[in-house]
């Protein structure tokens, strides 16, 4: 009788503890899905530090895309080859291209029935195959990733040239994309499930509590300003800000907007990898020139022209970004965009410049009622006579200042760029009080 209250007790004591190790166990979940961008790089980072920190049994990512950036996928890559946790791959419905790459650094990968994975090969922006140098860089990145976790290299490199031919499964014109079942023969994936309880049970994990990760705001954000659509109108918006301020005097509004959104960008590229170090600085010393062009130095010359080079060089090579590989398509992809947002921004200010004290929003912040000398409203008298007289410049014109004709000293308004001060100029219209001048080219 003891004997037996002695194995019920051990039994009983068994069966709890091992309720309670179920209880402990714990899998974090990611998601990785639609394109691949850099955006994409600091939520799976996240999710594997959380792992490791909680002392996580496993991470397991479920994976349905049709590929994207290739640096974004090798961030992503390294990051989950250094996990110190058990990395599960679960394609629900396909990892193509980077996806591929991503699914094949997991340590596991199950896939569901009917879903597929290959088809790496680098591709342009319009779907094009690239150089070989992208190829081998590719190949390379496959090739070692699945010798890391013990998977066929030849079919993995199969995947981005068509020309490595696997026995069986592949001639020497197509890329190899394997179906679920193709990929369980092959030995790229480990076993086919079909949800997330069957991955669980696979690697007797069943019972563990699933950490559902989501991305944060932060990142939201970021991938959010990251969109080529979204960094070029912030890239715009800077610069016309920036273009105003220069055309008028001291520091306001436009040119606090302008520093805003030229911020964001960098800021959203530097936490992305696309902008480093050196592109910030780049930026910070065109500022501080333009900063002394517009409060110390009058005219515009050297340390505009200078800043101005300064901040567009540093948004250039903040759009190349860091790949390992710049092409020419790259190259060209930055300049449209860098010079679309010049034009559009130049444009814009020209519009602003002509037609904003006309609209009726502008109408409201300024008085509407005309007041006319015929109604009686005669505060300064209007000299039309003094168009086409010449003058001095008393003082710099940022565009408003002082200058002499024969003798009197008169209130002007620089019609376009800055004046400096004893520079010779001339009457070009009178605007009721206001008197419009240009400099005299000697």
């Amino acid at each position: 009788m003891f004997h037996l209250n002695k194995i019920l007790v051990s039994s009983l004591v068994i069966i709890f503890s091992l309720l309670g190790y179920a209880q402990h166990r714990s899998v974090y979940f990611g998601i990785i899905e639609d394109e691949i961008d850099l955006g994409l790089s600091p939520y799976v980072a996240r999710v594997i530090s959380e792992a490791e920190e909680e002392n996580a049994d496993a991470v397991i990512f479920k994976i349905n895309t049709f590929g994207g950036r290739v640096d974004a996928a090798t961030q992503i890559k390294d990051a989950i080859i250094a996990s110190k946790v058990l990395t599960i791959a679960f394609i629900n419905n396909r990892a193509i291209s980077a996806g591929a790459l991503i699914a094949l650094s997991c340590k596991k990968i199950t896939m569901v029935p009917g879903s597929s994975i290959g088809a790496a090969t680098v591709v342009d922006q319009t779907g094009q195959k690239v150089g070989e140098k992208y190829q081998s860089y590719m190949r390379s990145e496959m090739r070692s990733t699945a010798e890391r976790n013990g998977r066929r290299t030849d079919i993995a490199q199969g995947m981005v040239d068509e020309r490595i031919v696997v026995e069986g499964l592949d001639d020497s014109t197509q890329l190899i994309t394997l179906t679920s079942d193709e990929a369980k023969k092959y030995g790229i994936a480990d076993t086919l499930v079909n949800d997330i309880n069957d991955v669980l049970e696979a690697f007797d994990l069943k019972g563990a509590e699933i950490k559902r990760i989501n991305s944060n705001w932060a990142e939201d954000v970021v991938r959010f300003l990251n969109n080529p659509i979204v960094s070029s109108l912030l890239i715009m918006v800077g610069l016309l800000g920036l273009y105003t301020e220069i055309k008028t005097p001291g520091w306001g509004l436009p040119g606090t907007i302008g520093l805003i959104s030229l911020a964001l960008f960098f800021g959203s590229s530097y936490i992305l990898e696309l902008a480093s170090i050196v592109e910030i600085l780049l930026f910070v010393a065109g500022l501080v020139l333009l900063a002394v062009e517009i409060f110390v130095i009058p005219g515009f010359g050297f340390a505009g022209i200078g800043g101005i080079v300064l901040i567009v060089a540093a948004l250039f090579l903040a759009l190349l970004g860091a790949d390992p590989f710049i092409d020419w398509d790259q190259v060209s992809i930055a300049i449209f965009q860098l010079t679309g947002a010049l034009v559009l921004s130049l444009l814009i200010f020209l519009i602003i410049l002509k037609y904003l004290p006309k609209s009726s929003t502008f109408s409201r912040l300024v008085l509407s009622e005309e007041e006319s000398a015929d109604k009686g409203f005669v505060s300064y008298p209007s000299d039309k006579k003094l168009i086409g007289k010449e003058g001095i410049a008393l003082t710099d014109l940022r565009p408003a200042g002082s200058a002499e004709f024969n003798g009197e000293r008169i209130d002007v308004v620089a019609d376009w760029d800055y004046i400096v001060k004893g520079k010779k100029i001339k009457v070009i219209r009178v605007e009721g009080i206001k008197v419009v001048v240009k400099e005299v080219q000697v």
